[in-house]
């Protein structure tokens, strides 16, 4: 029998980790990711402070304490060292093991070679293969230290219990047979990851962990396992109660199970025998996931104890108590439905006009929604469930106003919401919508691909006050600079509010302002609605607000035009002698193993879940971050966690009943450049189509090159075949499906779905360009990339969109669509401005070549304007529409 070894770790004190040790819990504080605070004192240099926030974590209880200086904006080595030095004159800090944490080698040796007594790295792992590891875990022997072995390897993350013992043995038996590592030195980090957050795929997370936990203690002799608890909760950021508890419960079991230290903040932590019942059976039986009700019971659950304080011992609705009004605004503020009925019911019997329960009662409610939203203490995501409850609300007491015969809700204001003709993306106009029907104007939604005479005759007969134009297509500008024109020929008066991701201020204040007398304003996200449409309708003071916003843009639209003339732009001539250069002599151009096009006419919707960039779904509520980490910011991380658990719900029932389709075509050709900037396609030496590209013209300096995306595929004359792909992609019923939500007064889960959608046409595109880099192509067949190296585009070769940056030519969509012959294989189809359709739709073309990257075209002179309807065949009226010479720039 094997004889059992301790982990001795020491600063000025030693700590033994032994059977009668306990839990042993590791400070993160002194962590730039893990402390804002700490964080900003490092890039101030106010290290005095920051060794106070050492000083407090040992304090606290922290029997180690991890530094961690990994930050973009700090000289992550420097920082070591010089934060190390200063807790080594700390007598009551250094008497603790440091834990010297990083993701860069060149921290975690600079810190192995300045810190006092025994210490542990955190961390290492197979990640770039057996060679890095071995040779790292030999420095970090060679140094004296302990070490942190994450569960994970080439392949990525462990997140099964299999994947986490195969790592870990195979981690271990290289630690001690390659290079005769102490095993009692050894720490492993299986990842904790978050339970109840919607999705089947974690709902076995915790007791994986848990298990994994129990098998390494038992098969892998000396070693110790460590982690993150925090992690197991973030579900329920904001909650601390549930939070707390959840906590608890997770280490009462992995702490049974061999886990014998982790990173833990106390002051998260209930002791386990305080924890109500049923939030105890609740929460065991999320962790180990007895039942398919075990989530959508602890959310239940979650909002009702939500905010009772840790030692009051009756989690019950207590808001249930409170006088009508207070009751009436708590679920308009926190967007709960399930008794507005019940309470407007009793409303209504107290007043003796039905009407003044949605003048009085609901709008004091919303009122204050109103007000904590411009206060930026609410957000988007929280405002929208506000109007759902809202209009449960209305919907159940208009028979009764109807009844009564009375007039109808007094509204601030009347405005018509319209996306233009050709284009139909509303999701940014639907939030709009929703969030001023909040504040008591009434909305006439008059949908997408509105042509301008719909949107005149309305506005006509309905008198409204404002009129709002949305889109994110580039042809859409011309839309709304007619539609001006249109307004001022008819002697409106009212004001245009302008939105879409394509607007901007500048497209506005200089193409569309000059062409109506009346106010233009351009409204870039729904949390400025609001103020913009009550200062323009403002009975006192509208007409010195409207004042100062034409001179606003007056002044604007003068310097931008200036500044547009600062620019010095080469001739056509000049920057195709410039042109990006490559020896394609040299260059070794690999055959698709399959020329021509498929298709997919059913892609499961659970493959294209890994290939979600999630970071893009948040931001069209509005909540800006990256994801994973917006889910932990202190601003907004509380909302964009239960943001994302509502998606994971509705996704759920998605993937359950199939109620969305994705479908995608693409085709591989051959491909050479002619002319410079034209690449000719070809099947069997016969002509199949030509894509016009652009080209850069703003002069640069010497030796920089102007770039087209002609410039990545062999030219005809090198006698060299290149080749090239297209694609396009779609995600089938999300609009029906969203009108069902509305059917039903649910805006917030109609929004969700269209914003799911968007994500899963874009994680097909992601998944289908994937597919032809390995299989179908096969020019990167030995790519290995996660999904973060997808998302940062690290693969080789490039998809560029028509209608983005290196190509805005929106004309070249109808050259994929009839190569692929697109409309009649999977049902995408473009309208008149073409945008594709269904919404959630992504195309574009595939180059494989190593140094195709992507590029910002700049403004397009009217020489290759001229230059371009000429090669295309076009009339030049037709390419200036689509090529707006006069106004593209780099702010438009």
């Amino acid at each position: 029998m094997k004889q059992t070894k301790y982990m001795k770790l020491s600063g000025l004190e030693p700590l033994v980790l032994n059977e009668n040790s306990n839990f042993i819990n590791v400070g993160e504080r002194t962590n730039v990711a893990g402390s804002r605070k700490f964080l900003r004192l490092i890039k101030e240099e106010k290290f005095d402070e920051a060794l106070n926030i050492a000083r407090h974590q040992v304090e606290g209880g922290a029997q180690i304490i991890d530094i961690n200086m990994d930050d973009g904006l700090i000289d992550g080595k420097e920082a070591m060292v010089r934060f190390l030095n200063l807790v080594a004159a700390e007598p009551d800090i250094s008497r603790v093991p440091i834990m010297i944490d990083s993701s860069k080698w060149e921290i975690l040796e600079a810190g192995l070679q300045v810190v006092q007594g025994k210490s542990v790295v955190n961390s290492i792992s197979l990640k770039e293969g057996e060679e890095t590891f071995i040779w790292q875990a030999a420095q970090i022997k060679r140094y004296g230290a302990a070490v942190i072995v994450m569960a994970f390897d080439e392949n990525g993350q462990a997140d099964t219990y299999e994947r986490r013992i195969e790592i870990a043995e195979r981690s271990y038996k290289l630690l001690i047979d390659t290079v005769g590592f102490p095993a009692e030195d050894i720490i492993f980090d299986l990842n904790i990851f978050p339970v109840a957050t919607g999705m089947d795929e974690h709902r076995k997370n915790a007791i994986d962990f848990i298990e994994a936990t129990r098998w390494v203690r038992s098969n892998l002799p000396n070693v110790s396992v460590s982690g993150g608890v925090s992690n197991v909760s973030f579900s329920f950021r904001g909650n601390d109660t549930v939070r707390e508890a959840m906590h608890s419960v997770f280490l009462y079991y992995a702490i049974q199970a061999g886990m014998n230290m982790g990173i833990v903040n106390p002051a998260l932590l209930e002791v386990y025998d305080n924890i109500p019942k049923d939030l105890l059976e609740a929460i065991e039986a999320v962790i180990f996931d007895k039942n398919d009700g075990a989530t959508e019971r602890l959310m239940d659950l979650a909002e009702s104890v939500k905010g009772v304080k840790r030692d009051d011992p009756v989690a019950v609705l207590e808001w249930r108590s409170l006088p009508l009004q207070e009751r009436i605004t708590h679920s308009l503020v926190k967007g709960i439905d399930a008794f507005i009925v019940e309470d407007v019911e009793e409303a209504r019997l107290e007043t003796a006009k039905t009407i003044d329960v949605i003048e009085g009662h609901l709008m004091i409610g919303m009122s204050v929604v109103g007000d904590l939203f411009g206060a930026g203490k609410m957000f988007l995501p929280q405002v929208v469930k506000s109007a759902r409850v809202m209009k449960k609300a209305v919907a159940y007491l208009n028979p009764f106003i109807e009844a009564q015969k009375t007039e109808k809700q007094r509204a601030l204001g009347k405005v018509l919401m319209a996306t233009v003709k050709g284009d139909v993306h509303d999701i940014g106009k639907n939030i709009v919508s929703v969030v001023l029907g909040c504040n008591n104007y009434q909305i006439i939604d008059l949908g997408v691909m509105v042509p301008p005479e719909k949107i005149i005759e309305t506005a006509k007969k309905e008198q409204v006050d404002i009129i709002g134009l949305s889109g994110l297509i580039t042809p859409s500008l011309d839309e709304m600079v007619y539609l001006a024109k249109e307004m001022e020929r008819q002697n409106f008066i009212v004001p245009l509010l302008i939105g879409g991701a394509t607007t901007s201020k500048a497209h506005t204040a200089v193409k569309i302002a000059p062409q109506y007398k009346n106010a233009v304003v351009h409204v870039n996200d729904a949390s400025r609605a609001v103020t913009v449409v009550g200062d323009l309708l403002h009975p006192t003071t509208s007409n010195l607000y409207v004042a100062k916003l034409k001179k606003d843009y007056d002044e604007f639209r003068e310097k931008f035009l200036k500044r547009g003339k600062t620019k010095t732009y080469t001739s056509l001539k000049e920057a195709r002698a410039r042109k990006f250069q490559i020896d394609w002599q040299q260059r070794q151009l690999v055959k698709p193993k399959a020329l021509g096009i498929q298709k997919l006419e059913q892609v499961s919707l659970k493959t294209l879940l890994p290939f979600i960039d999630w970071s893009p779904f948040f931001r069209s509520w509005d909540l800006h971050g990256k994801y994973p980490a917006i889910l932990t910011d202190n601003l907004v991380g509380e909302q964009a966690t239960q943001l994302f658990s509502d998606a994971q719900t509705v996704l759920k029932e998605i993937l359950q009943k199939q109620q969305l389709k994705a479908k995608a075509i693409f085709g591989l050709f051959e491909a050479n450049t002619i002319d410079d900037d034209d690449i000719l396609i070809t099947k069997n030496g016969k002509e199949k189509a030509v894509f016009r590209t652009l080209r850069q013209q703003l002069k640069k300096r010497e030796g920089k090159p102007s770039f087209a995306l002609a410039d990545f595929i062999a030219p005809k004359s090198s006698g060299k075949q290149d080749y090239m792909g297209a694609f396009a992609t779609a995600v089938f019923g999300a609009d029906e499906l969203a009108a069902k939500y509305r059917e039903q007064q649910d805006d917030y889960n109609a929004i969700m779905v269209q914003a799911l959608a968007d994500r899963f046409a874009e994680a097909l595109a992601e998944y289908l360009h994937k597919e032809v880099r390995l299989r179908h192509w096969g020019y990167a067949a030995d790519e290995a990339l996660t999904n973060d190296d997808l998302i940062k585009e690290a693969y080789k070769g490039i998809r560029p969109a028509p209608g983005y940056p290196a190509c805005p030519d929106h004309l070249e969509k109808e050259t994929i669509w009839e190569l692929l012959d697109v409309e009649k294989q999977v049902g995408i189809s473009l309208t008149e401005s073409l945008a594709m359709w269904p919404g959630a739709a992504v195309s574009g073309y595939y180059f494989a070549n190593p140094e195709a990257r992507y590029f910002g075209l700049g403004k397009i002179t009217d020489e290759q304007v001229r230059d371009f309807a000429s090669r295309k065949g076009i009339a030049l009226d037709k390419a200036r529409k689509w090529l707006h010479p006069s106004i593209a720039d780099d702010s438009c």
